[in-house]
């Protein structure tokens, strides 16, 4: 097992490359792996959301974490998503992910029922209770249309096990007031996502970014990720311009399908997103294209 814990600095969330039954590619998501490894990213996070975990059997989930600690070798740290609908499912794929060798677990509330902050504390203090591996709160509410509070936060620092929360972008933008507040009120690791706030949730002292483009194109992010850490806010700035115009396509087509073009760009297969979220094309595959091609040169 690794020895450093994926909470901090640059958490790179790789593809789950599948057929169209589901069925995962376990060698075109080694080679996904092995460029992230070669490029030194602090952690991977396997399984995510641009990991399409929940459109995942638990067979095909056991794979892909088998495949990639297999891949990986601990090399760095691996974070596995376990987010599933009902808790006894989550603590099958805790288990699962315990016994193929993964190093962290990231967890989403995922339900149907929209959950009350009471059911979603049980449900993370279930889950954690079946496995040893520390465990980061995924709170994504753009996906799970569930949003924690920062009591309920608070109370989820102090179950054993769980230590790092993964955050959308402040909705008003001020990420030093809200890692302040978290720091003041909680124990946990404060990383973010939604790589268009990336340099802004560095600068402002988060301890990890969990970056959907570090997962396929590590180069640029790395050095966005290594200028904040160095405090060089000019070159923080100057790639974070570079990256705005693929920023924007994640803004108006999902970071998601904007993947599903870039491992087409750079060699990996037209490989399609699970049905049935269509894949890109005319104008807006395009539009990705235009604003990744400038960056081939990093990769």
């Amino acid at each position: 097992m690794a020895s450093l814990l994926p909470f901090s600095g640059l958490c790179a969330f790789p593809v789950t490359p599948t057929d169209s039954q589901g069925r995962v590619n376990t060698e075109i998501l080694s080679r996904l792996l092995e460029a992230l490894c070669a490029a030194g990213v602090d952690s991977i996070g396997l399984l995510g959301s641009t990991g399409i975990y929940a459109y995942l059997s638990r067979d095909e989930r056991r794979r892909a974490v088998e495949a990639a600690v297999d891949c990986i070798g601990g090399r760095m740290p691996l974070m596995v998503g376990i987010g599933a609908l009902r808790t006894d499912q989550a603590q099958d794929l805790a288990r699962d992910a315990e016994g193929a060798g993964a190093d962290a677990l990231l967890m989403a509330p995922v339900s149907y029922t929209p959950l009350t902050q009471e059911e979603a504390y049980e449900h993370y203090r279930a889950v954690v209770g079946v496995a040893g591996l520390p465990l980061c709160i995924y709170n994504n509410p753009s996906t799970t249309h569930f949003s924690f509070s920062i009591d309920l936060l608070e109370r989820l620092s102090s179950v054993p096990r769980i230590r790092a929360v993964k955050m959308p972008l402040a909705a008003k933008g001020d990420l030093l007031s809200e890692i302040a507040m978290l720091r003041g009120r909680t124990l946990l690791a404060i990383g973010y996502s939604g790589d268009w706030g990336m340099a802004d949730a560095f600068l402002a002292g988060a301890d990890a970014f969990y970056s959907v483009l570090g997962g396929l194109m590590p180069s640029p992010v790395m050095a966005l990720a290594r200028a904040a850490q160095e405090g060089d806010v000019d070159r923080v700035r100057a790639i974070d311009a570079e990256l705005k115009p693929l920023w924007e396509t994640f803004k108006s087509f999902g970071s998601l399908r904007v993947m599903y073009v870039l491992l087409d760009l750079l060699g990996f297969g037209k490989l399609e997103p699970p049905r049935p979220i269509l894949p890109l094309e005319g104008h807006p595959r395009d539009q990705v294209l235009g604003a990744a091609e400038p960056l081939l040169k990093s990769v």
